[in-house]
């Protein structure tokens, strides 16, 4: 469960939400616009902010965008720049890219041109896919409220046969397991000292940044 870092483009209500709930959950960010104004707001609090025209070839290869692990795409009014960061990105090798489309042919250019995921135009969903990308190897994840969260975790290889004894998961990280999965099975009373096994999914609860760091 290794640090994923994110490259977040284009700064507007969608985008700086997006980079500002990541950074925050202490994530790497990389937060990049045309505007100058935008990128000194957000400077203080990303890993790295840049001023860059992503249409221009070479630019985002420039800024090291082949190390991020996700690219989200958040210029959508301009589809030629939206289109074109999607294409840069993937050439240079970043294996998951999220385009921001503002209608159904935009979302389809962004499909053909690459894109492994699209996001159409809910501006107040930039924190919940936030959210959603710190979700990691969580196969669901339910906001409780505006700060906390139920996960649900398949046991991982190296938590196989361990205890909540052993993992101490309140102490280290700040969340509680509240239940164990086994298909549509669910035990509500789990023992401290009963081990997991591979094929059981623990529902764990907790503040969202303390869930975000179980996945660092």
């Amino acid at each position: 469960m290794g640090k994923k870092s994110y490259a977040v483009i284009g700064l507007g209500k969608f985008g700086y939400a997006v980079a500002e709930t990541l950074a925050k959950a202490g994530f790497e960010v990389m937060a990049v616009d045309t505007d100058e104004e935008i990128v000194h707001s957000i400077a203080k609090e990303v890993s790295y902010a840049a001023r860059a025209d992503i249409t221009e070839t070479g630019v985002l290869e420039s800024l090291g965008i082949s190390n991020v692990d996700v690219v989200v795409v958040g210029v959508a009014e301009n589809m030629e720049a939206s289109i074109m960061a999607t294409i840069f990105a993937k050439e240079a090798g970043v294996k998951y890219v999220m385009a921001k489309a503002v209608n159904k042919l935009h979302a389809t250019i962004l499909k053909k041109v690459g894109a492994d995921e699209i996001i159409h135009p809910e501006w107040s969903m930039g924190t919940r896919v936030a959210k959603n990308l710190m979700s990691g190897g969580f196969v669901d994840f339910f906001e409780l409220s505006s700060k906390f969260s139920l996960a649900e975790l398949p046991v991982p290889e190296e938590w196989a046969g361990k205890t909540l004894i052993d993992l101490n998961l309140r102490d280290k990280f700040g969340v509680n397991v509240v239940g164990v999965k086994v298909g549509d099975d669910v035990q509500v009373n789990v023992k401290p000292d009963q081990p997991f096994l591979r094929e059981q999914t623990l529902m764990i609860v907790g503040e969202n940044e303390s869930l975000a760091r179980l996945q660092r």
